[in-house]
């Protein structure tokens, strides 16, 4: 029988703070247990088990950066949607390590259709229109892009840029004119070998 006051959006959105304060690599059935003074069998009428948490957790974390997104790009195009894409996955890895992790997480589930993660590749394919890319050249920036807006906060906030200068911002923004210049200069099929 369910516990009274649970629900599963309760429940992410606990084990979200939780994965934002102690990390998503700690998030547990028994530390959410935990955060409700019950036992972990009582969560058992919520959620089915530990990836079943995991994956509602990434989808939390897909939606709430999807939102971001969406809001960011609007009646944006070109660099400066570019920069606010970017902006978002910097400024979210900040704000919600937790989650930015989570959003990484590997979903196996069969997925709805407009979850955060397909929301995610529309907005930043909607971003590329404004390069002219084709179909193949977009899905080749798609995952640079990826590469970039996920690797350089991950290795940010593992602290990876502070023994050096310029400092960590300085380098953002040289990135982002960089992908920005190779995007309007992309290879063509043929140049590509």
């Amino acid at each position: 029988m369910p516990r009274t006051g649970l629900t599963p959006d309760i429940l992410v959105t606990a084990a979200a703070t939780l994965a934002d304060q102690a990390g998503f690599g700690a998030l547990t059935l028994t530390a959410l247990a935990r955060q409700f003074n019950v036992k972990v069998a009582s969560l058992y009428a919520h959620i089915a088990n530990a990836d079943d948490l995991n994956t509602r957790v990434a989808l939390f974390a897909l939606n709430k950066l999807a939102d971001l997104a969406d809001d960011a790009v609007a009646g944006r195009a070109g660099k400066d949607a570019l920069v606010a894409v970017a902006n978002v996955y910097r400024d979210f890895a900040r704000q919600h390590p937790g989650l930015f992790e989570a959003a990484r997480y590997r979903l196996s589930a069969p997925l709805p259709d407009n979850n955060g993660g397909a929301r995610i590749s529309r907005v930043t394919r909607a971003m590329l229109r404004g390069y002219a890319l084709d179909d193949r050249a977009c899905t080749d920036a798609m995952r640079l892009l990826g590469s970039v807006f996920l690797g350089y906060p991950m290795l940010e906030l593992a602290g990876s840029f502070n023994h050096s200068q310029p400092d960590p911002h300085s380098s953002w923004l040289r990135s982002l004119d960089a992908l920005d210049h190779m995007l309007r200069n992309w290879p063509t099929h043929k140049d590509a070998t």
